[in-house]
């Protein structure tokens, strides 16, 4: 921000056009908050419908419901991206049922509202989950236990199959730019990185979270880590790898079935989304690849990690912020037609944004219209001069 020109204020002083703020204070402060026109706000009111494990799951099923009711079960079967979820403890029978079907499963636990995979574990035996049955935080005549409540937790049928590298689990982290809901306007930045396990894959330790668990927070603790080296590849690289491996066609498959994701998930809470045009949301999105190269939503972030773990990071997240800056264009210089800023290209504008340039240089044009360069080449420097002189043209 202070290399944009802008000025840091204390928040007691009231005296801000620009917030960046956290989760908690959107919770505590927003509702009693007078905003004028200009101000500009990074998180919608109820941004949690979409980034709280158990209230994602829940839009998501019931998009799909809504489809079939709409357009039939082969329809439906497009929103086929995210893994068996049930919440615990109050959909406790419902997954035992589902358990018994399937006894040989592997099944992964994880707090609805935590993140850096604090708290996340994988499990084979109902025994293991025993303490988050609904009826110990209760008493069987209906009145409270005087124990501390049970957490509530999503159970996930655990996907089992990942797309390895050297023998290693990676997940993806996608950046994708919200400036409004009603209509749904989307913006998806080219660059993101593929998240990295330490430790070579195996079912036969579901306990090693070093080797089941991307995150870094938890890799970087390993006996073994070396952060120079670091846990993450460029999306670039990543792109690159699997193109070599498997060709454009299946590539082109994969990354417009992750251009899926993010649109239906975004529609999932389109109605409930209380739209405000203070507020946009950069979200941070987690998606796994399977060995048959289907791309699959573990969560969405609602302040995804602005650290940077080395040099590379700290580029790649500057320039995420600058870009996000520009699109909100507290400034005014932008005219509100652009289809791509800086490293940023528009993908849904209350529909979708037809592409206007090749995927990857030399490839055949693809089977697709969406306006989307997810791990291409981001010269995204060049972009933002000959914007900037095209708009100063055409003011003078």
């Amino acid at each position: 921000l202070r290399s944009r020109g802008w000025q840091e204020v204390k928040e007691e002083s009231g005296d801000w056009d620009f917030y960046w703020a956290d989760v908690g204070w959107m919770r505590e402060v927003f509702d009693h908050c007078y905003m004028e026109e200009h101000m500009r706000l990074n998180h919608f009111r109820n941004h949690y419908e979409l980034t709280r494990k158990n209230l994602m799951a829940k839009n998501l099923k019931r998009l799909r419901k809504q489809i079939e009711r709409d357009s039939g079960k082969i329809e439906a079967a497009k929103c086929d991206f995210f893994p068996t979820t049930f919440e615990l403890p109050a959909d406790y029978h419902i997954f035992v049922e589902e358990f018994k079907r399937s006894p040989n499963s592997t099944w992964i636990m994880k707090p609805i509202a935590k993140s850096q995979g604090k708290g996340i574990f994988l499990f084979r035996k109902l025994k293991d989950i025993m303490e988050w049955k609904k009826e110990d935080s209760w008493k069987i005549d209906g009145t409270k236990d005087d124990r501390e409540p049970v957490e509530n937790y999503v159970v996930q049928r655990y996907i089992d199959n990942p797309y390895l590298i050297g023998g290693r689990k990676f997940d993806i982290r996608c950046y994708v730019l919200v400036t409004s809901y009603i209509p749904l306007k989307v913006w998806l930045y080219r660059s993101g990185f593929g998240r990295m396990s330490n430790t070579r894959y195996s079912l036969d330790s579901i306990e090693d979270t070093y080797v089941h668990l991307t995150n870094v927070a938890i890799q970087k603790t390993a006996p073994d880590y070396d952060p120079e080296k670091g846990c993450k590849w460029s999306l670039i690289q990543l792109r690159m790898y699997l193109l070599a491996k498997h060709g454009p066609e299946a590539v082109e498959t994969l990354f417009r079935g992750m251009d899926d994701i993010f649109i239906k998930s975004l529609q999932s809470t389109q109605k409930i989304m209380i739209n405000d045009k203070h507020c946009f949301e950069l979200y941070g999105y987690d998606i796994l690849i399977d060995e048959t190269l289907k791309p699959w939503l573990l969560e969405i972030n609602a302040s995804p990690s602005l650290t940077a773990s080395n040099q590379t990071d700290y580029d790649l997240k500057f320039k995420l912020l600058h870009d996000v800056l520009t699109i909100i264009d507290m400034e005014g210089k932008l005219t509100g037609k652009e289809k791509r800023v800086g490293g940023f290209d528009l993908m849904w504008n209350d529909g979708p944004v037809h592409c206007e340039e090749l995927s990857m240089e030399g490839a055949p044009n693809p089977p697709y219209t969406t306006n989307t360069m997810l791990g291409c080449f981001n010269n995204r420097e060049d972009n933002l001069k000959k914007m900037m002189r095209s708009h100063g043209s055409s003011k003078s």
